[in-house]
């Protein structure tokens, strides 16, 4: 757990619940109130997001949820029993409790992903949506192209879009241009817990994309990964396999909260320059001899 001062901790919003142990009761221990995650305008405790899909059950399914901390949980518009005529998977979900994000997944063309979103909206899921528009069925990778004209189309038609994207800079920018709420670039295909493969492309988009959210969406595999995307200054991770694909997803829920928490805090604090090296942890003046 890391201890900060109040007075290191001004320029964010936080709770004033404080440890009460003695000599350090000016510290603020709750890091996910440091500050706020915030996506088009709507504020977010934490910067975890889950998927719904793989899971054994529905049960399942919302248990691993609450576990996770998580507010936004994403589902797809394509795999869902949309009218309820029986079990569907939003039967799990306390619509007034998440903040539900339909996703396009399953689309290979703009207009199939438009489509399927304007649907998600027309039965009241929400006017937000995860645009996921593949290119390649063997590696799931984005058609960025269409992912563009799609974002484009649909936020002039009032959607809120989050499209899945590469890790390209230049196709970044393009998004952003077309209006796009957030830039969530691959960390690795979606599925496969690699965890990030192309640091680099991660840390030059967090350099130059400073106009919306940075979240690092597919390729999580366990609890390290989630805390490096998170270190590398990813405003948020978007996670499904990587906890329901776990032997125990309920446990694995959990340590992707406290990895998104612990990844934060850590680039906030700003770790220690590398050295070549050792140095002493103790100063060598004033030792006896």
């Amino acid at each position: 757990m890391v201890l900060r001062p109040r007075a290191l901790l001004a320029p964010y919003q936080h709770s004033r619940r404080a440890h009460t142990c003695a000599g350090v009761s000016d510290y603020n221990v709750d890091m996910r109130e440091m500050e706020p995650f915030v996506i088009a305008g709507r504020q977010f405790r934490s910067r975890l997001i889950v998927g719904t899909g793989k899971y054994k059950s529905g049960e399942e399914t919302a248990v691993a949820i609450e576990a996770s901390g998580a507010e936004m949980v994403t589902v797809a518009v394509r795999r869902v029993n949309l009218d309820r005529s029986k079990e569907s998977l939003l039967d799990h979900i306390d619509a007034k409790k998440y903040f539900l994000l339909p996703n396009t997944a399953g689309c290979y063309t703009a207009e199939d992903a438009i489509r399927v979103a304007r649907l998600g909206r027309e039965v009241g899921l929400s006017d937000w949506v995860k645009i996921e528009v593949i290119g390649d069925e063997r590696t799931l990778y984005p058609d960025v192209q269409a992912t563009i004209e799609a974002t484009r189309v649909l936020v002039k038609e009032g959607f809120t879009v989050l499209p899945y994207t590469s890790d390209d800079i230049v196709v970044a920018k393009k998004l952003i241009d077309a209006g796009a709420a957030a830039i969530m670039p691959l960390g690795a295909p979606i599925g496969s817990g690699m965890g990030i493969q192309n640091v680099a492309n991660i840390r030059i988009l967090r350099e130059m994309i400073t106009s919306v959210p940075l979240i690092v969406d597919a390729g999580v595999g366990t609890a390290s990964d989630a805390t490096i995307a998170m270190e590398l200054g990813a405003d948020g991770v978007l996670m499904n396999t990587a906890i329901a694909g776990a032997q125990d997803p309920i446990l694995m829920a959990e340590a992707m909260k406290h990895a998104v928490i612990a990844g934060r805090a850590a680039y906030m604090a700003g770790r220690m320059q590398k050295k070549l090296y050792a140095t002493a942890s103790s100063p060598l003046e004033g030792v006896l001899k």
